[in-house]
Parts: structure tokens; sequence; C-alpha cells
């Protein structure tokens, strides 16, 4: 799907979003560097080493919570693959605000609106940790709760840098790895929580439909 398409798709969902500013601007960004990541941003999220892209959809698993699955997708179309960017209840934080290194956040899945969790339930591959999305608008737990963690020197989140998410309730860090479902169509992989740092559990932002930086009032 053309970028152009993306960006009118999105920008239409957003603009019946009940949580968006109608006066804010969308500004599309797919590849560019020094973008901006900000609250209510729509984007995909890219596993480094693998390239496939944080995935769900309404299938549930077949073990563990019952929850709906998650996984990495490996094309890049795909609209399953879209999380708002969302700031914790009860923080001050608002859409278009920058994200700062160190920052607890949530990502919404944009299709079902559920948000990636995870809990002590073991993945179905590898036994780690099991993520999966979880909630409503109107339901959401610290299960949801993520840590921004940067490599490198960024003081904000930035398209163009290295990441990792850590889940605040277990520790674990979001990973992937080449480890793929047989029964699920796509050739998809395993997305799991495991408590240490590995080369596996690194992410960028990828295509999306960046909000810009809201100036200071």
């Amino acid at each position: 799907m053309a970028l152009g398409l993306i960006s009118v798709a999105l920008f239409l969902f957003l603009s019946l979003d009940p949580d968006n500013d109608f006066t804010s601007t969308v500004s599309a960004a797919s590849g560019q560097e020094g973008v901006e990541i900000t609250y209510g941003s729509v984007i995909k999220l890219m596993h480094e080493k693998t390239k496939f892209r944080l995935h769900s959809h309404d299938v549930p698993y077949g073990s563990g919570s019952g929850q709906q699955s998650v996984t990495g997708f490996p094309g890049v179309d795909d609209s399953n693959s879209y999380w708002i960017v969302r700031p914790v209840p009860g923080k001050s934080s608002k859409q278009g605000d920058a994200i700062k290194v160190g920052t607890t956040i949530r990502l919404q899945h944009m299709k079902t609106r559920r948000w990636l969790h995870s809990h002590l339930h073991a993945s179905p591959i590898s036994g780690n940790l099991e993520v999966s999305c979880f909630g409503s608008d109107s339901q959401s737990d610290t299960g949801d709760h993520w840590k921004l963690v940067i490599e490198g020197s960024g003081k904000t989140w930035k398209q163009d840098q290295r990441i990792r998410l850590q889940h605040i309730d277990t520790g674990g860090y979001l990973h992937s790895h080449d480890k793929k479902y047989q029964r699920i169509a796509g050739g998809q992989q395993e997305v799991c929580g495991v408590k240490e740092k590995r080369a596996d559990n690194v992410w960028l932002a990828a295509e999306g439909v960046y909000l810009p930086v809201k100036e200071a009032e």
C-alpha cells in the first residue's frame, strides 16, 4: 500500500478518535530520521533483528491466558500492525507531547482497541513471558504499562532510535525471535517477554502517522 493511502486512512481514523485534537496537524513519516514519536501517534514497531512488525488480531491464544494473541508479522502493509502511543492513566501528558527516556507508556492496538499487555503466563513456543492484548478503551491496568528504554544517548523517543520496552509488572523486555508458529498463516513469529537485555529485544519505530510535537503554551 502506498504511503499516501496509509496516511489518508490513518488521518480518518485519528479524526474519529475521541482523544484526538481536531486542530492538530498530522504528519506522515516513513524512513525519515529524527522524527519525534509523540502521544497520539499511530506507529508500527519493527523488530530490529528480523524486521518483522509487532502485530495483533482478534484471535486468542490457545494456551496460557487465552487473551488476544500478539505476534511478529513479516509484511509491511498489514493494518493489524498499527499501535497508538498513549500515556498511562493519571499522567498530565497530552497528545503531541514528546516522550522522554524512562517514561512509562501504553500501546493501544488500533483495530481492536486493546492494550499491549504482559503477565506471568508462559508464552506458547519458548515458555518465556506471554505478551498479549487485553482490555478496551475503558479497561486498562498496570499490566499494560511499559517503560521506554532508549539505546544510546537520546533523551526523547525518535523514529531512528533503537529502543527497548520493559514491562513494569514483570520486568520483562518486549522480545521476538525467529521461532515461528506452524498453524498461523504468513510465517508469523512469537513475541514474548524476557527478563534479560538481549539483541532480540531491540525495536525501532517504522511506518505510521506521527503527530508533530506540540508547542508549549
